[in-house]
């Protein structure tokens, strides 16, 4: 009633996405900087009072959108450990030399994350370091996996 949002967070652990005082969102090309006012759980889930959103109309004019963040205000990446925003649009390119695509989107599952390759077809891809992952060369652009090619 009094303009809070609900959010959904790919942060780990969620909450962290309060420790961000400013978030852009962003829908269909378009954004917008929102300061983040208050912040709490509800039950499973997450809310957030936005600056010059004080209505329940305001709030359902920002559905849909999606969170982001300044690169500048997120930790640094641990030796070993990547952005998912760092892996979309890096070639993908087999152990055999063969390319398989580029990475257009990450898939969440309770076992492993899943890279999603568009090239001749899409492909789900396993993010498995040492094991399907083998290489993610951000300066060349380029993610070295051993994966079938026709899967």
């Amino acid at each position: 009633m009094r303009g809070a949002v609900k959010v959904y967070s790919a942060t780990r652990p969620r909450e962290n996405i309060f420790d961000y005082p400013v978030w852009t969102l962003v829908l269909n090309g378009q954004s917008r900087d929102y300061a983040v006012l208050g912040s709490r759980q509800q039950g499973k889930g997450l809310i957030a009072t936005l600056a010059g959103v004080s209505d329940r109309d305001s709030a359902m004019a920002l559905r849909g959108h999606e969170i982001r963040v300044p690169r500048q205000q997120l930790p640094a990446a641990e030796p070993g450990e990547v952005y998912w925003a760092d892996l979309q649009g890096l070639e993908v390119i087999n152990v055999d030399g063969s390319r398989l695509g580029v990475v257009t989107g990450l898939m969440e599952t309770g076992a492993n994350d899943v890279l999603v390759v568009d090239g001749d077809r899409e492909r789900l891809i396993p993010y498995v370091p040492d094991r399907h992952v083998l290489e993610v060369d951000l300066t060349a652009g380029q993610l070295r996996v051993d994966w079938d090619p026709e899967f």
